[in-house]
């Protein structure tokens, strides 16, 4: 049995889950974010891992197809679905957990968790916030199912290898200084006969083409 998530300021789950069905949907759910809805504290982080483990989140932050139905009418219902899926391994024990006293939940919580008994109650207070959002059908496991994929990928790297073939492709850039030293007692032919000749060597025919 894995550890089950918990925040430490559960009292703000029900203030960030109305937030969630009335402002846009965000490209990446992280600490940012957060602060732009008002949750400046540094303990406010602990929420995106809440989101996570009830499937509304990927492990990338990026918001999946739950955060987009729970936005809908029907959105305590798309909670409680998430919910059960995220705490699958209490509803195994008791498939009514959300009607379950503390003192059971306190059992079940403590022999998958290593932390004393703070870290259990916050675990206890996370589970009742999220369960007082949500309704819980009665329906079969089958029903009781929604899907988590990323409701879109994030922004590809570029490719190295293709970087650095381009780079090879389209070769050095080569820079030519040249410095000419003529004569005070050359006369305008000579120095024009001079530039004729560079001319020719440096750009072949486009200097004919170019007369």
């Amino acid at each position: 049995m894995s550890d089950f998530a918990y925040t430490v300021v559960p009292g703000k789950l029900r203030l960030l889950l109305n937030k969630i069905r009335t402002v846009g949907v965000p490209r990446n759910v992280d600490a940012k974010w957060l602060k732009t809805l008002g949750f400046t504290s540094s303990n406010d982080k602990s929420l995106i891992g809440i989101l996570k483990f009830i499937g509304m989140v990927d492990p990338s932050g990026i918001p999946t197809s739950v955060w987009s139905k729970y936005r809908g009418t029907d959105y305590r219902e798309v909670l409680g679905i998430a919910v059960r899926q995220g705490y699958a391994d209490l509803f195994a024990v008791y498939p009514d957990a959300n009607k379950r006293p503390n003192s059971e939940l306190d059992h079940v919580f403590s022999t998958s968790s290593s932390g004393g008994k703070q870290v259990i109650d916050k675990t206890i207070q996370t589970f009742k916030a999220l369960v007082a959002e949500a309704v819980f059908s009665e329906g079969s496991e089958t029903d009781l199912h929604v899907e988590t994929r990323p409701l879109h990928t994030p922004a590809a790297l570029p490719d190295a290898t293709q970087t650095n073939t381009q780079a090879t492709s389209s070769g050095p850039t080569l820079h030519i200084d040249i410095q000419i030293h003529v004569s005070p007692e050359a006369s305008a032919e000579q120095i024009d006969k001079i530039f004729e000749s560079m001319a020719k060597h440096i750009y072949g025919p486009q200097a004919k083409a170019a007369k």
